[in-house]
């Protein structure tokens, strides 16, 4: 009988140097030497060395995870986490591997760890553990198809956490929390899928903190819901609804229609609440969401809100949306039942008692988790951290702090001579690699790939992870030793990256044919979701990332590595990985404050002060804080809101919400922002600049991209400069000074921003330049170009773009609800060219999926000025016009070219298809018109 490979587990690396950057015991290390031409050489079969002859990848193992005592190290470490998961090399190419006291390695192998990890347990004698036994009520297509998924059965955790009394009838609100991979997100699918399939009258809402969460999400359901129908039962007319209501039952559709709400998006757009079953959306949707079914008194139409992510409530700038939303719901006590799951979750408790919910913990970890840290080149055990950071700061903390220093050199040989180490890294020949964190970083990574598993790599900055992802790139495996079936797979990815508008960024495109990527906000959403796949499947080995990816996306790893790294100011490591916002509570500056209860007077759900001392008894913040500080709280809240003319009170003592809050609330605006756009609208009425686009731009110009906006000076010198008579009264009639632009300029400083006037003059001169940008975008200037005139990154001038759509949108509805008629034709004029990103002729052509400003233009510029004229063009005659739209650094030849031509044919195919469907709706709508 063939003998079981042994079972692999996850485990941690924590650099001494990060551990000590806190503390301050000790100042990094010098900054890595100017690189070598010379590519670096890794030697991984001499370099990796365990305290034993080890034969597999198993070497820098030392126990099972639960062994180890719980630490909470966040704010002390700053971590080197090694991921490990159960998944084997695919095809059970199980003599891939490094045989670490031994000389040779053998063929790099690719993975899928994804594919080949059970998404839940094997067969079970137990008749519970199976999704088809009737106590879960699933219908067949519906276990079917989780069946095609891998999951088969459950563990018992989720079982008994389902069959809790008045749960899976939606009678009981949950709140449960399960260790990542534990399968939290199942029972909560299973809890909503069942709700919607049983009673079609009631909708569910699914709420997660990401947009790359919620478009993953929205594949993986749509998958799910596959060919599973409602239980649609014929009703009586029921005169207690509206016709509109009562209309759309009388038309019963068996399937299950699932939709994403997020953004200013197109799966925003196009999908009607009305219309869908299930509403996949970010927090800001979700609360738009439950506000418009406050106002229309369809809130019974829900029957299910979940919340995913719900250690998530306490982050600081949309932790808030997340409570406002569930206390809106708990305070109508409609019926609707609410589920909240986090991995991170400390104080379930808590939480169940705001949602009136039964709560549930499962420690269950189907993979060991193993923690490590490395000082000095060698492995010690994550639990002998605190003892390295007691002695350093027992060590002299006034002395210079280099590495050549004697106290650092004293510490190495007592920590040394105390405790026992795991494994160590050999001393590297090459200068590149001296500095002992970059030595550890790249040799673990390296291992990893070898071995033919993934290893992710967190750090702090965005050009820290091109580097790095450039260093380690050179150390990979050469085209040589690699199969060929993988190199033809980075190729495809190095193709489809070239075939983006954009073409191909510099760096990425030296690392890809290695197998290392890097994942930051840098660059373009269509380049991280290529990247991304392209590491998921196996094709890349090594991803390095910021670590906003940690909390925004999900993909396997066999290790997570954190080098520096660090979310704002805070520093990263393995239990604040896991615990990235820590305990889910709410820090009680002002979120109770101007903007929820805003929202709760706008939409009438509390007016008059007993109303409002209901409802916020309903609150988080009344579970955590004394009653005497949060009245006082609600008290200045409303009196602020009173001063800033959004509530008056009325002669029966109820708070009345003004044109104003109204505009706000139904703009997705605090009430900060909603006096800031009050103002400069009310200005734009008494003096718009009407003989240019300008102001339009200014005014559409997004600002909650501020907070991420560095001004270059001497480029808003160059801009404001080059502006003629009309952009100059624009610039003067929203505030800027010629003068303080120059002087600026002259004097390299930065704006100051002590006091709110300070604060303010700031944020008109940062959405000033965010709208010389988009400027640039709707007058067909490509994304790349955009970012090099203004010393930005493609992925910043991207979010822009995107971001902008959505907030015209905004105040457009703003001057709406203001009945500022005038101004809101105005700027509808604008919005059209804001979505496509061209002048006005080409708009008809933009609409086409893939035709951008800058392809809309070739074909305009080739003949190809119609919908009709795209539709009916050969796809082969499209690929010489497409090749003209793509910036010259996507031009490659020689043997790759083939790969290269197959996409953009295949991107042609699909432009002429969506230009063909795109021309059948316009000839039917004219058809109707005609009638």
């Amino acid at each position: 009988m063939m003998a079981q490979p042994p079972q692999l587990q996850y485990q941690a690396v924590i650099t001494s140097i990060d551990l000590l950057k806190q503390r301050g015991s000790y100042h990094a290390l010098k900054p890595e030497r100017k690189r070598q031409s010379a590519q670096i050489e890794v030697n991984l079969s001499s370099r990796i060395r365990g305290s034993a002859t080890i034969r597999d990848t198993e070497n820098l193992s030392v126990g099972a995870a639960s062994k180890r005592p719980c630490l909470d190290l966040e704010d002390v470490i700053e971590a080197s986490k090694i991921h490990r998961d159960t998944n084997l090399p695919e095809d059970g190419d199980t003599d891939s591997h490094i045989v670490v006291s031994g000389t040779t390695q053998h063929a790099v192998s690719e993975y899928s760890q994804r594919q080949a990890a059970r998404s839940t347990p094997g067969a079970s004698v137990n008749p519970l553990l199976r999704l088809s036994n009737p106590s879960y009520g699933l219908p067949e297509s519906l276990v079917r198809n989780f069946a095609s998924l891998g999951i088969d059965n459950i563990y018992p955790w989720q079982s008994s956490c389902l069959l809790g009394r008045g749960i899976l009838t939606g009678e009981k609100n949950l709140v449960y929390s399960a260790p990542t991979g534990g399968g939290k997100s199942l029972v909560a699918d299973v809890l909503m899928l069942k709700r919607v399939i049983e009673d079609p009258k009631k909708k569910a809402i699914l709420v997660l903190p990401y947009v790359a969460l919620v478009q993953e999400k929205l594949q993986w359901l749509r998958k799910v819901v596959d060919g599973v129908s409602r239980n649609y039962v014929e009703e009586s007319i029921d005169s207690s609804i509206s016709r509109e209501r009562q209309a759309r039952r009388s038309q019963p559709c068996s399937a299950i229609r699932v939709a994403g709400f997020f953004g200013g998006t197109k799966a925003f757009r196009g999908a009607k609440w009305s219309d869908i079953d299930i509403a996949i959306c970010t927090f800001e949707k979700a609360n738009w969401l439950v506000n418009d079914a406050i106002e229309k008194s369809t809130v019974d139409d829900i029957g299910v809100v979940v919340m995913d992510e719900l250690h998530m409530i306490d982050d600081y700038h949309r932790g808030y949306l997340m409570e406002l939303m569930a206390t809106k719901l708990l305070t109508l006590e409609s019926g609707v039942q609410l589920i909240g799951m986090s991995a991170t979750l400390s104080n379930t408790e808590q939480l169940a008692r705001w949602l009136n919910a039964k709560h549930y913990v499962s420690k269950y970890k189907p993979i060991p988790i193993e923690e490590f840290w490395a000082f000095d080149n060698t492995i010690y055990p994550a639990s002998t951290s605190r003892d390295f950071v007691e002695m350093a700061n027992e060590s002299n903390p006034n002395s210079d702090k280099s590495a050549s220093n004697p106290s650092a050199e004293k510490l190495r040989k007592q920590f040394k001579s105390q405790i026992a180490a795991t494994g160590w890294i050999q001393k590297p020949d090459s200068q590149e690699l001296q500095t002992p964190v970059t030595n550890i970083v790249v040799s673990l990574a390296i291992e990893t790939a070898r071995a033919g598993y993934g290893a992710l790599i967190f750090c702090s900055h965005r050009k820290g992870c091109e580097s790095l992802a450039t260093l380690i790139s050179r150390a990979m495996p050469s085209s040589d030793e690699i199969a060929d079936h993988i190199l033809d797979n980075r190729k495809d990815v190095l193709a489809e990256l070239r075939s983006l508008p954009i073409g191909i960024e510099e760096t990425l495109g030296k690392t890809v044919m290695r197998g290392v990527a890097f994942h930051h906000a840098g660059i373009t959403v269509e380049e991280r979701e290529i990247v991304a796949k392209a590491y998921n499947i196996g094709t890349l080995k090594v991803l390095v990332a910021t670590c906003s990816l940690a909390a925004g996306i999900n993909l396997p790893a066999r290790r997570v590595i954190i080098q520096g790294a660090k979310m704002g100011r805070h520093t990263i490591g393995p239990a604040m990985l896991r615990q990235m916002r820590g305990r889910a509570g709410r820090k009680g500056k002002d979120e109770i404050g101007e903007t929820a209860l805003l929202e709760v007077i706008t939409v009438r759900l509390a007016t008059h002060p007993i109303a409002i001392q209901e409802y916020i008894r309903r609150t988080l913040l009344f579970h955590t804080i004394e009653p005497q500080t949060l009245d006082g709280m609600v008290e200045k809240a409303i009196e602020q809101l009173t001063t800033d003319g959004f509530v008056e009170l009325d002669s029966s003592g109820s708070y009345q919400a003004t044109q104003l809050s109204k505009a706000t609330v139904s703009s997705y605006l605090s009430p900060e922002d909603g006096l800031l756009i009050h103002d400069e609208l009310r200005r734009a009425l008494q003096a718009f600049v009407m003989d240019g686009e300008m102001h339009v731009f200014y005014l559409f110009t997004p600002i909650q991209m501020n907070e991420m906006t560095q001004i270059d000076w001497p480029i808003f010198r160059r801009e404001m400069e080059n502006l003629d008579d009309s952009g100059m009264r624009v610039l003067r009639l929203i505030g800027i000074n010629p003068g303080l632009v120059n002087n600026m300029a002259n004097s390299g400083k930065v704006l100051s921003e002590g006091n709110d006037q300070e604060i303010k003059t700031a944020r008109i001169y940062r959405r000033c330049y965010l709208a010389f940008q988009l400027r640039d975008l709707c007058n067909e200037a490509p994304i790349h170009m955009v970012a090099q005139r203004y010393g930005a990154t493609t992925g910043s001038v991207q979010t822009l773009s995107q971001w902008c759509e959505g907030f015209a949108a905004g105040i457009i509805q703003f001057c709406d609800r203001m009945g500022w008629g005038m101004l809101k034709s105005v700027l509808e004029h604008m919005s059209d060219r804001l979505k496509a990103g061209a002048r006005a002729d080409l708009l008809e052509l933009a609409r086409i999926p893939f035709v951008k400003s800058r392809t809309a233009r070739v074909l305009w510029d080739s003949g190809l000025r119609s919908l009709m004229a795209v539709a009916e063009a050969d796809p082969k005659d499209l690929v010489p016009i497409l090749l003209l739209a793509q910036p010259g650094k996507a031009r490659i030849y020689g043997q790759d070219e083939g790969k290269y031509q197959q996409k953009m044919m295949l991107k042609a195919e699909i432009i002429v298809s969506a230009a063909n469907r795109l021309w059948g709706i316009q000839q039917q709508v004219d058809i109707e018109v005609d009638i």
